[in-house]
């Protein structure tokens, strides 16, 4: 799966998605919000609804040609977590994305609930929701009580309040220090 897709289930947490959305449109990355129901419309834990620009039912989930700049992104909240955890195709596009050499992020419930599915995670680390780091640290990954964990082609965040680190790690490692200065110059977090 090629480009920068954010995945919504009804129930993600409103900053997680739309934080680390806006983030990236402010680098010039363009990502796609994807709803996994055939519903554009999705509606937030905090019960905010907003249009989606595809659905996971119509997206090419081909693995063919994605490379580390290809990233699937998982905001949390829930049940949105959990909505996300429990589409099996979304989980099955999700391994054979990282197993092409994709880079996945996930913030929040989501790195437990959904990158947790990931069997290749022993020795990687990573961060999330305290109680939600049960399913990686089953399978070998370290649990590192951080806002933001990027380890190889996986980033990780904490929570809510890291939404905005969340995404600006993204920049950075899509575009690299410079771009990163830039957008954290533009919302004056320099």
């Amino acid at each position: 799966m090629n480009g920068v897709n954010i995945f919504l289930a009804d129930g993600f947490e409103d900053i997680e998605a739309l934080g680390t959305y806006d983030v990236l449109q402010r680098a010039g990355i363009k990502a796609e919000l994807v709803a996994i129901s055939d519903d554009p419309f999705v509606t937030s834990s905090h019960g905010i609804t907003i249009g989606t620009g595809s659905f996971l039912s119509v997206m090419d989930l081909d693995a063919e040609g994605t490379t580390a700049q290809d990233f699937m992104i998982f905001p949390g909240g829930m049940p949105g977590s959990r909505n996300l955890a429990d589409c099996k195709p979304l989980i099955k596009a999700m391994k054979q994305h990282y197993e092409a050499g994709g880079s996945l992020a996930s913030i929040c419930a989501a790195p437990g609930l959904v990158l947790g599915q990931l069997d290749c995670l022993e020795g990687k680390k990573f961060t999330c929701f305290d109680g939600f780091e049960s399913g990686p640290v089953s399978k070998g990954a370290v649990f590192v009580p951080e806002g933001v964990v990027a380890d190889g082609r996986i980033i990780t965040g904490r929570s809510a309040g890291y939404a905005i680190a969340f995404g600006l790690k993204i920049v950075e490692t899509l575009k690299g220090p410079e771009a990163l200065a830039a957008v954290r110059h533009s919302m004056f977090l320099d």
